[in-house]
């Protein structure tokens, strides 16, 4: 089967699995601790996707052109077999390019495992640097240092590592020089990441967000930047690297500066359900169509008919939905996997 492309003639080349929905963290702005408590229903064991069904459903995204899969959660480190699941997409299907994102909590523990796994790439999301400033981002009172401990480990092991940071006026936005300081003395990017007003419950407001080119340019008055091109086609984060040859930073700003025109990026929830962005409401029971009974190529088709009727540009149409009161529900970020 060839390689579909969707209304916009945007083509399938990312694939973002949810492995599970849980996680040992709730932070405010994805898993606030009063919407996901002790009462909250998590999906049970019999709704996620096995290991062979996510093998599966991968191989037929691979035959549609699919040659990046990162994998998410929640906390896709509190699932056990994710090891054997890089393993799998490595060796068995032939995925280029498997990165994982982390909150780093079980990372020092597990990073030996992944690397031996074939993991290629991780995404270690890091906040603050100030245990009460971490603690209160995720929720519980946890010190990052554990965090930053499971980063060392896993560049020891020779990943390549980015830090994701979500920034908030008001709330973190005082600590960006000091990350960037902390992590450019490592040689880890820092991709700073407009707060998003992804799910229902995470508080979001305009006031909230600390535009893009606010963020270069407080960093650039420290350390001066200049521009990248994108490394390959529908790169999410805008790039600048420090002109002084310490490494580079990314912006992922799809608040103020979408980048709807080329995102190529379907999302895979922990009980097989396909979301063709990241701010849907709907998604497509892929799972639920193996289980009764689709083939490879019956599986093909229907991934392939779902992309070729997608029309998805949300963060472009942001402004004229919030101004019009038709601003929708969202999926929530934990399930659909960020």
């Amino acid at each position: 089967m060839g390689h579909p492309t969707d209304q916009f003639n945007r083509p399938l080349r990312d694939l973002r699995i949810s492995v599970t929905d849980r996680c040992n963290f709730r932070c405010p702005y994805c898993m606030p601790k009063e919407v996901f408590g002790a009462g909250y229903q998590f999906l049970r064991d019999p709704q996620l996707m096995t290991l062979g069904e996510l093998t599966r459903i991968v191989r037929a995204f691979r035959a549609l052109g699919v040659d990046k899969v990162r994998l998410t959660g929640g906390e896709p480190l509190l699932r056990a077999d994710v090891p054997e699941l890089v393993r799998i997409l490595k060796q068995d299907v032939g995925v280029k390019d498997v990165a994982l994102t982390t909150n780093g909590w079980l990372l020092e523990k597990l990073a030996p495992v992944l690397r031996t796994a074939g993991l290629d790439r991780l995404n270690v999301s890091v906040d603050s640097l100030d245990d009460t400033t971490a603690g209160k981002l995720n929720g519980l009172g946890f010190s990052v240092t554990r965090v930053l401990r499971g980063i060392d480990a896993a560049a020891a092991l020779g990943f390549p590592i980015k830090i994701n940071t979500v920034v908030q006026r008001g709330v973190n936005d005082g600590e960006l020089l000091a990350l960037c300081d902390y992590f450019r003395a490592r040689g880890h990017a820092v991709r700073f990441i407009e707060f998003m007003d992804v799910g229902n419950t995470n508080h979001w407001s305009a006031e909230r967000v600390v535009p893009a080119k606010e963020i270069v340019a407080r960093i650039g008055e420290k350390w001066p930047l200049e521009a990248v091109g994108p490394a390959y086609r529908g790169e999410v984060a805008s790039r600048y690297r420090y002109v002084d040859g310490r490494g580079e930073i990314g912006l992922i700003s799809s608040v103020t500066e979408p980048f709807c025109r080329d995102c190529h990026r379907a999302r895979l929830s922990a009980d097989g359900k396909l979301f063709t962005c990241l701010f849907a409401s709907l998604g497509w029971d892929v799972l639920g169509a193996l289980r009764a009974g689709a083939e490879a190529a019956g599986l093909e088709s229907y991934l392939s008919r779902v992309w070729s009727g997608r029309l998805d540009r949300y963060s472009d149409e942001r402004a004229e939905l919030l101004a019009t009161g038709e601003a929708r529900a969202k999926i929530e970020m934990s399930y659909i996997g960020g």
